[in-house]
């Protein structure tokens, strides 16, 4: 039989926005959010109605996700929602288009369902991309006993008839940030590829599949990790097609988020992600592609460690807690954010690369399963925005692109089948 769910609800009417999620309303406009989707694709066909069913038996496990976005004198935060669920829909060919308060029931995430796939887009503000994969993981477990499949909680699926633990509400950066030590400063704008920018709200979207194994053992080929493998890829791309269009050579850079959760023992749905810069410079002189994945490596696992990551959480806590900066309304808050945003925000790297590692899942569900997919949503000026998902021996790779060009996938793509690694593509690209 079914769980219900209703076990673990939890007496939680409200939530201040976690220490990461407090400046994505203030970037939240008419023409752009901060939005990415998780996918599960299944061995059978969606029916929409076991969806439904499934999703009002999984959001009570949620309660930090069962909520709505309420505006503040002074900040926003998050209120329970008085709807049982968002509408579950066909899915869409413009994927993680903004977010509206209003709308959805006034949810902050999307259900979707087309053929064999569940989709979920999800405003950045509610969970970062582990918190998601356990919910869109949960969610897929239910629909599936649901449809009669015998599936035990455990790994990414948790177990319904168990009420949230205060831990998996919490805001883990205040909880952890307490370094004395200060975050290395943050170097100037970098070089950005250009091109044809596609509508307001729309995106080209191509995931590339390849074997999650026969990409491991390349990176080990290399003495890399994967991530380190595919940061160096786009960063030699980007640093070749740039020294092909201008004489003016800017740094080029890659921002990489980092799971905190992996150095601090957290088990918050909300967000808990920090991002890294890494960056090359070509005034210094030509880079072989082996130059620049040596120096991604290096600095990566010089820097990713808990002491850097906890004085980078620790600054940004202090920003929050400053006397001026809290006594000023939202609507002052809120400018600045967006100022800021429009000034600095993607205009110091060069692209984006989201690897959410590979999801594990209950044994007797895994049969049921086919992959996942992991999107981050399009940039405003970068054109490359990539988001790497794997699970059992398939990594699905994804191109967020704001412009018509389809360059950079073509590009890392071929790069990989000349190394030996067959790829097969999808695309909403005609």
């Amino acid at each position: 039989m079914a769980k219900t769910g209703k076990k673990a609800a939890t007496q939680r009417h409200w939530f201040k926005l976690d220490n990461a999620a407090k400046i994505f309303p203030g970037q939240n406009t008419k023409t752009w959010s901060n939005i990415f989707r998780i996918s599960t694709v299944l061995k059978y066909k969606i029916e929409p109605a076991l969806l439904e069913r499934a999703l009002e038996n999984v959001l009570p496990r949620f309660p930090c996700y069962d909520v709505r976005m309420r505006r503040g004198f002074f900040w926003y935060y998050l209120e329970k929602n008085e709807h049982k669920i968002p509408p579950v829909q066909p899915d869409i060919k413009n994927p993680c288009y903004r977010i509206h308060w209003r709308e959805n029931r006034g949810f902050l995430f999307r259900v979707y369902y087309y053929e064999n796939k569940i989709s979920v887009d999800f405003f950045h503000a509610l969970t970062d991309g582990a918190g998601a994969t356990s919910f869109v993981s949960t969610l897929a477990a239910e629909y599936l006993r649901l449809a009669g499949h015998k599936i035990t909680p455990g790994e990414k699926v948790l177990d319904l008839d168990v009420k949230a633990d205060p831990g998996e509400l919490e805001d883990s950066f205040a909880r952890y940030g307490d370094s004395k030590g200060k975050p290395r400063h943050r170097e100037g704008f970098v070089y950005h590829a250009k091109g044809t920018k596609m509508p307001s709200h729309t995106a080209n979207i191509t995931t590339g599949y390849v074997s999650s194994g026969a990409v491991l053992a390349k990176a080990r080929e290399y003495g890399v990790t994967v991530t380190e493998f595919f940061a160096a890829l786009m960063l030699d791309i980007l640093y070749r097609k740039q020294k092909r269009e201008s004489r003016k050579q800017k740094q080029v850079s890659v921002q990489i988020p980092v799971d905190l959760r992996r150095w601090f023992p957290s088990k918050t749905l909300r967000n808990f992600t920090m991002c890294y810069d890494v960056r090359i410079d070509p005034s210094l002189g030509d880079y072989t592609f082996e130059e620049i994945l040596k120096q991604v490596s290096l600095y990566l696992r010089y820097i990713n460690n808990p002491k850097e990551l906890n004085a980078m959480m620790t600054s940004n806590l202090k920003l929050e807690r400053n006397f001026l900066l809290r006594a000023m309304p939202l609507a002052i808050k809120r400018a600045g954010i967006w100022i800021s945003f429009i000034l600095t925000g993607e205009r110091r790297t060069s692209f984006l690369l989201s690897n959410v590692g590979v999801v594990k899942l209950p044994a007797d569900m895994r049969e049921h399963v086919n992959h996942f997919i992991f999107m981050p949503g399009p940039g405003r000026i970068n054109p490359a925005r990539i988001g790497i998902g794997s699970f059992q021996d398939t990594m699905a790779i994804t191109f967020a692109n704001a412009f018509e060009e389809s360059d950079l996938e073509r590009e890392l793509f071929t790069r990989l089948v000349r190394m030996g690694i067959h790829v097969k593509i999808e695309s909403n690209r005609d």
